[in-house]
């Protein structure tokens, strides 16, 4: 829907978040049918995107897709690293809050990849393999089940098609598709997830996601602490991991689940 305020702008922005949601270019009339604009100014805003080389023409197709400057746009988003930046200081505070070591990281195809790692001042030395750059099965780290427990069983089964796409390091953690299901089906219910032993035995983590602005899994933030530490904080810990995710879904303009962080 176009902006009230400036509804040229809200026109353009529609026009370019309909073709990015779409696997190639879009007919001049579905486009114009689904964002139900004016025909006439319609393509008069196609023209001026497509002079700018945010939208390409394909004549014999009479169709549009998204042109160069809009490739270029999201290589810069990622190139200024924005979930870097956004996600450190909020890492930075949960490993202050917690006194434990505390993580940023995304999903990397069926793999969770760390971004950010923050130590507390007073943290106790320990041995860890989650470095900044480490990818780690997501079905074994609760800051990887955290997300996928928020994807749909079709993505899912593209990730883990196989028992034999799923990795166990430590003789513990799911095994099956059937397994990582239940599993993420009970971590979504409660509202963050728990890894003991999978990645490393004596550890334990606790994870939870933040959300895009299409209300998807974007990255996930996780505590790690020795597993013969009391577990009487978990929920404390549990509590302070979502309030980071909730920050940086808000940093992000991002869209949770309704209810999910009350």
């Amino acid at each position: 829907m176009a902006s009230s305020t400036s509804p040229a702008v809200g026109r353009a922005l529609d026009v370019l978040l309909h073709l990015a949601g779409r696997p190639g270019p879009v007919a001049g009339a579905a486009l114009i049918r689904d964002l139900g604009m004016p025909r006439s100014s319609a393509y008069h805003l196609l023209a001026v995107l497509t002079e700018r080389g945010f939208v390409l023409h394909y004549p014999e197709e009479r169709a549009y897709g998204l042109g160069v400057a809009a490739f270029e746009i999201g290589s810069a988003y990622l190139r200024q690293a924005p979930l870097e930046h956004l996600g450190r200081p909020l890492t930075r505070r949960l490993a202050l809050r917690t006194g434990e070591i505390a993580h940023l990281g995304i999903l990397h195809g069926p793999d969770t990849l760390y971004l950010v790692k923050e130590r507390p001042p007073q943290e106790a030395p320990v041995s860890l393999v989650t470095d900044v750059g480490v990818r780690l099965p997501a079905s074994l780290t609760a800051n990887g089940r955290s997300m996928l427990a928020h994807l749909g069983p079709a993505q899912l089964r593209a990730l883990f098609p196989a028992p034999s796409s799923l990795v166990v390091r430590t003789d513990t953690g799911p095994t099956t598709p059937t397994e990582l299901r239940a599993l993420l089906t009970a971590e979504r219910r409660r509202g963050w997830a728990l890894e003991d032993g999978m990645i490393t035995p004596g550890m334990r983590s606790i994870g939870a996601c933040a959300f895009d602005h299409h209300g998807a899994p974007v990255a996930a933030f996780s505590v790690t602490s020795r597993g013969d530490r009391p577990v009487s904080g978990e929920q404390e810990i549990a509590a302070a991991t979502r309030s980071a995710a909730r920050a940086l879904t808000r940093r992000l303009s991002g869209t949770a689940p309704a209810g999910w962080f009350d």
